[in-house]
């Protein structure tokens, strides 16, 4: 478990990293010169690299948030370190579960996260 607020961000910014850029990048490797442009057009894609971008597109939804109420918990003294760990965890777990197409317990992980966040921020107030 993270020990400070700051070490959970950088950790979260590594997942940032890893499920945005990395992970399509290894599972597009066929397409590696069409990364490499502007990316006017679109390509064919399989069935598990939408998965990994409808994943993406839900991190970058949720992530402004999260880091707002872990700054705003830093500022304000508030130990929300244990609820903003679990909702990292609850994240790298979400990746490799869309990845598989479980739709059921993708939303369970993603209501857990999203529980996390408004139980951070009612500490917050």
């Amino acid at each position: 478990m993270p020990d400070s607020m700051s070490t959970l961000i950088v950790a979260t910014l590594a997942l940032v990293l890893v499920q945005i850029w990395l992970i399509p990048m290894v599972l597009n490797r066929k397409n590696f010169s069409y990364l490499l442009t502007s990316r006017e057009e679109e390509i064919d894609t399989t069935p598990l690299i939408r998965r990994v971008d409808r994943a993406k597109i839900n991190l970058q939804e949720s992530l402004p948030a999260f880091l707002a109420l872990c700054l705003l918990s830093m500022q304000m003294d508030v130990d929300n370190l244990q609820l903003a760990t679990i909702w990292l965890g609850l994240r790298v777990v979400y990746v490799p579960i869309y990845m598989s197409g479980g739709s059921h317990m993708r939303s369970l992980v993603w209501m857990g996260s999203i529980f996390c966040m408004i139980s951070m921020a009612v500490n917050l107030v």
